[in-house]
């Protein structure tokens, strides 16, 4: 029996962990408008709306980032393609963001997806920042300019 890969085994279950979070958003998208019994605000409809689409937007960076992972791992693309645009992980700027309103509207489905894939999202990140380093130190070994 062959043993696999350190890297095959913990991206098949970074990418499992992302596709199951993917997949309770969309049942959360889904669901939401049905669940709620109560009248909300305008505001807090737009409010609970942005948080769902942070929601979407780090899991579909994640998603991205480690299919460009796939990609090296077959062979499709270099490890300095995948560290650079637009395979790099993108949206920090989005992802990163927190909205304390959200924890007091009560939607627990919401906050509890929000905390894993921000989690998710941070775990990926640093993965991101380890590629990116690794290249750039094979880039100085080699005098090699990536830019």
């Amino acid at each position: 029996m062959t043993a696999i890969p350190a890297h095959t085994a913990f991206f098949g279950r970074t990418y499992d962990e992302a596709m199951g979070l993917l997949l309770e958003a969309r049942n959360y998208v889904i669901a939401a408008e049905l669940r709620r019994q109560r009248v909300m605000s305008p505001t807090d409809r737009l409010i609970l709306c942005c948080e769902a689409m942070r929601l979407t937007s780090r899991l579909t960076h994640v998603m991205a980032w480690l299919l460009a992972q796939k990609a090296v791992h077959a062979g499709e693309i270099t490890l300095a393609e995948a560290a650079a645009e637009p395979f790099s992980l993108g949206g920090r700027s989005t992802c990163l963001t927190e909205n304390p309103a959200v924890a007091v509207m009560g939607d627990a489905w919401l906050n509890r997806l929000l905390e894993r894939s921000l989690h998710l999202y941070l775990r990926v990140a640093r993965l991101d920042e380890m590629v990116r380093r690794e290249v750039d130190q094979a880039a100085r070994r080699t005098g090699i300019s990536l830019s």
